[in-house]
């Protein structure tokens, strides 16, 4: 059977020092559809190979100037070709040896062309099967990478329209990304969770939206019920975003970055272990932030107020651990100076 148009692309190198046995292969596989050269020994194969790159190597397993798997090895390490290994001494090789050493096939002599020619497509199929699989991966990564930036986009947006809702505190959202991943970072997470708790940080005050624009600009103390209403905001939140299907958590990162370790946060009451890591980074990082920050109805308290706090309540309030982390940071000078 003629091979496909795609098939026909492929070249292939015969080696062997026995020029016959160079020509019938060739033969062979130029009657099936394939491009082939003939080396007669390794040396001349990888002059022949630094021209021409090839799909499929075949090889004799002895030659005098150095064996086939060698010569395969140095093949193998400098262009991406599959090996094929041919041997008439049985008896000395096996084929998990052979194979081992990164051969794709092992086939004895005297070599029979049909067998042959059969044995290098199967080598050639599942050399196309590889590089599709591949390719495939390659055009995954290329859109997942997509995806992630349409969600930045996403995300950056919608921090945009909250800040818009509350000007006074413009850029805590990003502020608050910015030291809750550098804390995650430092507590192992892996990169793509610190991925999606950046995303959760940067729009985590989302259910500002549903708060009166007076209650977040008020200069002055809120009212119990005005307190209430803004409290409220992480439900919100939650609420905006639960139907969407994120690789990540978020809705519920941002419902529970206002409970506390000892159950006296909101909206649920959470205690410990109950609370997402990536919700108590970023109730570490969220305090921390607000308190060394100007705000509508206060200048900003300062670093040392901001440590203070994280100190004061770390088991109570905050893990211990975050809590551990953020004072390092911050003692190591890698936290913006807020005084």
């Amino acid at each position: 059977m003629v091979p496909s148009n795609q098939e026909k692309s492929f070249d292939i190198l015969v080696v062997d020092d026995e020029e016959a046995i160079g020509r019938m292969l060739q033969a062979g596989i130029q009657l099936a559809g394939y491009r082939c050269r003939v080396a007669d020994g390794p040396r001349s194969a990888l002059r022949l190979l630094a021209e021409h790159p090839v799909d499929v190597m075949v090889a004799d397993i002895r030659m005098p100037e150095m064996s086939g798997i060698e010569l395969g090895r140095i093949v193998k390490a400098r262009y991406d070709a599959d090996v094929i290994i041919m041997t008439g001494y049985v008896d000395d090789f096996n084929y998990e040896d052979i194979v081992q050493q990164g051969a794709s096939d092992f086939i004895q002599k005297p070599v029979r062309i049909a067998e042959f020619i059969a044995r290098l497509k199967r080598v050639i199929g599942e050399r196309t099967a590889k590089q599709d699989r591949i390719k495939a991966l390659h055009e995954l990564e290329l859109n997942l990478n997509k995806l992630h930036r349409a969600m930045d986009g996403i995300v950056q947006a919608i921090s945009v329209v909250v800040e818009k809702r509350d000007p006074y505190t413009a850029g805590h959202q990003q502020r608050v990304a910015e030291l809750a991943c550098a804390a995650a970072r430092e507590l192992g997470l892996g990169e793509d969770d610190i991925y999606g708790l950046r995303m959760a940080c940067v729009i985590h005050d989302l259910g500002k939206i549903t708060v009166p624009d007076g209650i977040l600009a008020k200069p002055g103390r809120l009212s119990d019920l005005e307190y209430q209403l803004i409290k409220n905001h992480v439900q919100a939140g939650y609420d905006i975003l639960k139907q969407i299907e994120f690789p990540w958590p978020l809705a519920k990162i941002i419902l529970q970055h206002h409970e506390r370790l000892d159950g006296s946060g909101y909206p649920n009451g959470l205690r410990g272990g109950d609370i997402l890591i990536q919700a108590r980074i970023l109730a570490v990082a969220d305090v921390f932030e607000t308190i060394a920050s100007h705000r509508p109805y206060r200048p900003s308290l300062g670093m040392q107020r901001a440590v203070d706090e994280l100190r004061d309540n770390s088991g109570t309030l905050y893990d211990p651990q975050v809590v551990s982390v953020f004072l390092r940071l911050v003692e190591e000078g890698r936290f913006p100076d807020y005084n």
